[in-house]
């Protein structure tokens, strides 16, 4: 699935180091490593994780295999992310990658949504109850407008109603979806649920 994930959003031989890539809920790094394997002539680094033990693996992860100078800051990344630049904007990247927890029941913990300061939330804000779309939002904020994106998340976003329904139609509209991968059941650690890849391409939305 990372190797998918590296390809579908156009990492390979043409990409080189001064482009980014980004993963807001790194985990250990798997994901990230796996991806940046599929360029080798190298791409700059960046990473966020909340779980602190988790943060610290992924930096050992990043040194043991050849990235030290990977950027994972730590963190949550929907109340307090980290991607700022050096004038303290919204920091953008050219690739995302995503495998963030499905179905978060508290995302909206320590932030208002209809106030959000990144403005994250134009699409529509998902329910306070499952914060599968407000991972969706901030990685596709988080693209150049040039970027490509690929994030995993349950196969229940291409169906739910209500808010959620709305902000997909909107995206739709939008043309940001490239396309959309789904996946079998039993895949992952720890759910049995089946799963899909949402591939986002900003340059040709």
């Amino acid at each position: 699935v990372s190797r998918i994930m590296a390809k579908v959003v156009g990492l390979g031989p043409d990409t080189h180091q001064d482009q980014s890539i980004y993963d807001p809920t790194c985990g250990s790094g798997s994901l990230l490593l796996k991806a940046v394997d599929e360029a080798p002539r190298g791409v700059t680094i960046f990473g966020q994780e909340m779980d602190v033990a988790t943060w610290s693996l992924a930096r050992m992860n990043m040194i043991l295999h050849g990235h030290p100078t990977a950027e994972i800051w730590r963190g949550n990344t929907i109340a307090n992310p980290h991607s700022w630049d050096d004038q303290k904007r919204f920091q953008t990247f050219d690739y995302a990658i995503a495998n963030p927890p499905f179905s978060t029941k508290a995302w909206t913990s320590g932030i208002d949504p209809a106030n959000d300061e990144f403005e994250r939330f134009e699409y529509g804000i998902p329910p306070a109850k499952n914060g599968d779309y407000a991972f969706l939002l901030h990685l596709i904020k988080s693209l150049k407008n040039s970027g490509k994106g690929a994030i995993i998340l349950p196969h229940g976003v291409l169906f739910r109603g209500n808010k959620e329904a709305d902000i997909r139609r909107a995206l739709v509209k939008r043309g940001l979806f490239k396309g959309i991968i789904g996946l079998p059941a039993n895949l992952f650690y720890g759910t049995g649920i089946p799963a899909c890849i949402l591939v986002i391409d900003k340059e040709n939305a």
